[in-house]
């Protein structure tokens, strides 16, 4: 279920007063004492998680988005403007992944240190779409050795505020680096295992190219990379001729999208007299409810990967890579 922002979405206008306000009241730069820890704002869950693998103990790291939220859509609320104006650092994610966001967050970089950390990425890394004109596909943290080069710089931006615990990132760092390779070789082996007539993944939108490209699978998503995109009754009928033809197996629905659409594939499909299962829910732009293992960026990728190579066929254990995971999740 998708998990809609609560708060009345600012404009322009509002946002810049909110901005304008919190930068002359209190919030101006401020020198802290190379002791305390570093205040860092990250807008997806899965920055954050980073951040705060690597800052540990010498950085506080807020989160503006929580499970369940749709980065597409969000809007900046009155509490993220005044939590941002008061960082010394504020780390998003770029290629018009918070879209609604990217003018507010073009106007705070003026003044405080904003960084947008996988416009880093070279070019010939990214994939394009066919609906997405002029852009990438933001959705790089898919795979994790991917994701290791968005995190690159993360170590640096942190020592440029902290030199005195560079060696410190720099330890972190290895060491997440090391987790992250780990999972892809997880991913990697039992991904493999799925009978390669139904390496098919049929999801809610398409936030899995990535995955796709690094892992030898066909990824098919109804609406396009942007949940704004709507599908149509007709994009409905042809994703349920094709369930039909090709005897898929197993649909997933996705923890920040609504679950509409796919139901709707499942009971098409079965009205022609072929059953299709719901094979899972996937963390696709959001990761699960904090203090649990799925609430990090380690356990969302081995939550879905173990779910999608377990629906799909392959004999994996349903405890994931670590025996971890909620079971039945």
């Amino acid at each position: 279920m998708t998990q809609r922002n609560s708060s009345f979405p600012l404009t322009r206008r509002a946002a810049l007063a909110v901005l304008t306000s919190a930068l002359a009241f209190g919030a101006a730069p401020r020198v802290a004492l190379s002791s305390s820890p570093l205040d860092v704002v990250a807008t997806t869950g899965m920055i954050a998680d980073a951040a705060m693998r690597i800052g540990g103990t010498r950085a506080n790291v807020r989160a503006l988005m929580g499970p369940g939220v749709d980065p597409h859509s969000y809007r900046q609320t009155r509490s993220d403007i005044v939590a941002m104006t008061r960082a010394d650092l504020v780390l998003w994610h770029g290629l018009y992944l918070e879209a609604q966001m990217e003018q507010f967050l073009a106007d705070l970089g003026r003044k405080r240190e904003v960084v947008a950390v996988a416009d880093a990425l070279p070019e010939d890394l990214l994939l394009s779409h066919a609906d997405y004109a002029g852009r990438h596909d933001p959705h790089v943290w898919m795979v994790p050795t991917l994701w290791a080069q968005v995190l690159e710089g993360i170590p640096d931006l942190l020592a440029a505020q902290r030199p005195e615990a560079a060696e410190d990132f720099a330890a972190n760092w290895a060491a997440h680096k090391t987790e992250l390779a780990e999972l892809d070789s997880y991913g990697s082996d039992v991904l493999s295992r799925v009978p390669e007539g139904q390496r098919v993944l049929l999801t809610a939108h398409d936030a899995f190219g990535y995955f796709g490209r690094a892992y030898g699978f066909e990824v098919i998503g109804i609406q396009g990379i942007s949940t704004e995109s709507e599908a149509g009754l007709n994009r409905i009928g042809e994703l349920v001729d094709l369930l039909v033809e090709r005897g898929i197996r197993a649909v997933f629905v996705e923890s920040s999208v609504s679950d509409r659409n796919i139901r709707a594939l499942v009971e098409g499909a079965g009205a022609r007299g072929h059953e299709v299962g719901i094979g899972g829910e996937l963390f696709s732009d959001a990761m699960g409810v904090p203090g649990t293992y799925e609430g990090t960026y380690l356990g969302m990728i081995d939550h879905n990967v173990t779910v999608i190579a377990g629906a799909l066929g392959a004999d994996v254990d349903p405890r994931g890579r670590l025996g971890k995971l909620a079971t039945g999740s």
